[in-house]
Parts: structure tokens; sequence; C-alpha cells
């Protein structure tokens, strides 16, 4: 593909994929599934809405990671793309393992702690990642994507690409990968069957690097970034499909007399995986139909959205556990989580705007 073309369709995408991961946190005290600070009531409706984005919000920003490996590696030589995602990865990830993330685990366990001081050396200590796991899975597939891209730019690699361009040129050709997803992911599950997001643990860390994989394969093609706008309504039809499947599993009545939990938890798995790549597919086949364009907010937003990410989580647990003491309805205090966290984070990123130092620290690149 053109490697100087700006695609900001997938910046528009990660802007609204990275807002749509803030409202997730801002709801999470309410939703029961136990956050770092909980609210006394939680709503089950709110949960049930919730956990149907969960299945393609994350995935779909491996993927245009992915992409956008593609993008750095075809007009970057190797030492100058590992330089570039040590200084857009590992130096804020390690930055803010240090310094962003202790006061998460300060509020979370308040009642350990006489202070914040006197807590700080065992939580900086403890390297916890939080939600910056997935800076941690970035910076691991950016080492992977160096020998996926060099495979893909062989024949043998060529090859590939030209079997999955003549697979895509049907309908329903690349939802195919769904089944693909569907098998590695239930696969993994049976040897690494716990649900953290340790890089270690191959059943999450191999389901996003599926995401990531795949978006360095499709960024590698012409024809197959054209075919996913090209069947786009297709991928729309899909998508409800699966949405409908979903919610019939989801909301299905008991089903442990017939089927053990392992096989529940395996069609959960699948039908989920269904849900993933359908919207994966249905979303950037429209973000490249009408998202094509830019803007000097696009700009400046995408610039700042790396630096969001980082903060927003710490000023939400924060500021949570103030609004959860509110007496009043949990309507009200997630508008009041939101009044208060939003701008407070949107500050935090404008405080560090002008300041070179604190640019790299948080990934940004430095003005001139």
């Amino acid at each position: 593909m053109t490697s100087h073309k700006r695609y900001h369709e997938l910046d528009w995408l990660r802007i609204m994929l990275i807002i749509g991961v803030f409202l997730h946190h801002i709801l999470m005290p309410f939703n029961g599934d136990g956050f770092l600070v909980m609210n006394a009531q939680s709503s089950k409706v709110l949960d049930d809405i919730m956990v149907y984005f969960e299945q393609f919000r994350l995935p779909m920003l491996f993927l245009i990671a992915g992409a956008g490996a593609v993008i750095l590696l075809s007009f970057k030589n190797r030492t100058a793309f590992i330089k570039q995602r040590a200084m857009r990865l590992l130096v804020p990830l390690i930055f803010a393992i240090l310094i962003i993330v202790p006061p998460q685990n300060y509020i979370g366990h308040i009642d350990q702690f006489e202070s914040y001081w006197q807590a700080y050396p065992s939580l900086a200590s403890n390297l916890s990642t939080n939600h910056l796991w997935f800076i941690e899975y970035l910076v691991v597939f950016a080492l992977l994507s160096l020998p996926i891209y060099s495979f893909l730019q062989s024949s043998k690699g060529k090859r590939v690409i030209n079997a999955i361009e003549t697979i895509s040129n049907k309908p329903a050709g690349l939802f195919l990968f769904a089944f693909l997803l569907m098998g590695l992911r239930s696969v993994l599950k049976i040897y690494f069957p716990e649900d953290s997001k340790d890089i270690a643990n191959l059943s999450s860390s191999g389901f996003y690097g599926f995401f990531y994989v795949m978006g360095m394969v499709l960024m590698s093609s012409t024809t197959l970034w054209a075919n996913i706008r090209r069947f786009r309504r297709f991928n729309w039809y899909l998508l409800v499909g699966c949405t409908v499947i979903f919610y019939g599993y989801y909301f299905s009545p008991d089903l442990s007399p017939g089927l053990s939990l392992e096989v529940r938890w395996t069609l959960w798995r699948i039908v989920a995986s269904a849900v993933a790549w359908s919207a994966t597919l249905t979303l950037i086949g429209y973000a490249q139909q009408y998202l094509n364009h830019h803007n000097q907010w696009l700009a400046k937003c995408n610039e700042m959205i790396f630096p969001f990410y980082i903060f927003h989580q710490t000023v939400i647990v924060i500021a949570a556990f103030y609004v959860i003491q509110w007496q009043t309805g949990i309507t009200t205090k997630i508008a009041g989580l939101l009044a208060i966290s939003l701008p407070l984070t949107v500050l935090l990123c404008l405080m560090i705007y002008p300041f070179n130092a604190a640019r790299v620290l948080f990934g940004v690149k430095a003005l001139r």
C-alpha cells in the first residue's frame, strides 16, 4: 500500500475507540464487575450493555496498531522502527507504571495504608500495569511485527496475501477469518485458562495478537483494504445477525443440565469472537466511506489521545472514590463522574502539550 498516505479513518477510529474505553471505565464502578472502586449499588442493565462493546473495542485498537506498524515499516528501517516504538511505547509505559498507576492501586486498597507516601514504595515496586497492559502488549507486538513484516514482504508471504485477496473478493470472504479466531481462542483457553491480562497468558495475548497480525495483513494489500469498504453493508448484516446470536445466548435459560461449564464457556467465546470480527470489519468499512478526511482538530486529538489514555483511569479512580459516597442515584453519580473526569483528563493532557520533556514521557512527538 502507499507508504506515505495518511489513513484518516484509522485516526478517527483510534480516537473514538479510546473515548469508548474512557466511557467504559466511567461506568465500571456501577456495573458490579469488580473495579478498583465500586459503588454500593450496581446496574445489571448497564453490565448487559457493556459486555457487548467489550468484545470489539480493544481488539479493534490492536488491529489499528498492527496496520500502523506496516505503514511505519514501509518507510522506516528496522533500527528506526524499534527506536520509534521504544520512545512512543516503552518510555511512557515505564514512566506511567512508576508515576501514574500507583495512585490507582492506593485508592483501590486505601484501607491498607496510612498515607500515599507511606504506600508508594511498595506500590511502585510492584510494577503493576493496570490499564496499561494494553501498552505492554503493544511493546511486545512491535518486536514481533518485524519478522511478520519480513514474511509478508517475502515471496511466500505475497502468495499468502494473494490467496487471502482471492477469498476477500467474495462478500463473506474476510468474515471467514472469524472461524480461525474462534478456533484459536478456544484452543488457547484450554492450555491457558486464566483470565489475567499478563503477557504470558497466551489465551489473552494470543487473542489480541490475532487482531494485531490481521491489521498487518489487511494493510499489506490495497485489495484487502478496499474490499472491507466494498462489502461494508454485507458485514453490517453479518454483525446484526451475530449480535442477535450473541444476546440470544447471553440471555438463554440455564443450560447447565445439558452442557458442562467448559462447553458453555467455549460457546460463549465462539459467539463473542463472531461479534468481535464482524464489528471490526463493519466499522472499518464504514470509516473508510465516511471518515477518510482530515481537519486540524483531528490532528490535535490524535496527538493527545495517547496521553489521554495513560491519564484517564487514574483520574477516574480518584474521582470515583469521592463520587460513590454521594447520597444519590447511579445515574446522577455517573453524570457527576463524567463531568469531573473528562475535563480533568483533558486538562492534564493540555498541561503536558507545550513541554517536550513531558511529551516524550507520554509518547508524544517532541515539538520542533
